[in-house]
């Protein structure tokens, strides 16, 4: 054989192995693995129970990860940074909505309150 012929052979069986090989990624970057999402929920939920009012922007995020959605608000002379964890699932559709977050409201640079009524309020 030459090594044309075995180039194309190699080819070929490369090509056969990975035949129907894929890879599915959710829309939030999660796989659709149960456990995954319930993990993920579950370790938000157990990270918000450890928080304490004025922590640190950086200290919060490097205790609680990157959030899932991030705002900024200025009202006055304040500056509100809110951040965004799932903690809820509401709907199997793999897309991550902040109805389905917990949302953390930085005042300032330090960790003021949390949660929808928190959130409500600064609106």
């Amino acid at each position: 054989m030459n090594k044309k012929s075995l180039t194309l052979i190699g080819a070929l069986t490369v090509g056969l192995l990975l035949n129907g090989c894929v890879i599915s990624v959710d829309g939030d970057g999660y796989d659709n693995d149960r456990d995954n999402w319930e993990s993920r929920e579950y370790n938000n939920r157990k990270k918000l129970s450890n928080l304490r009012a004025d922590m640190g922007l950086a200290e919060v995020t490097s205790y609680m990860g990157i959030p899932d959605f991030n705002e900024l608000y200025n009202k006055g002379d304040d500056s509100y940074q809110v951040l965004f964890y799932r903690t809820n699932r509401r709907s199997g559709d793999g897309v991550t909505t902040k109805d389905e977050c917990t949302p953390l409201i930085i005042k300032n640079g330090k960790l003021s309150s949390w949660g929808d009524t928190a959130y409500r309020e600064l609106l």
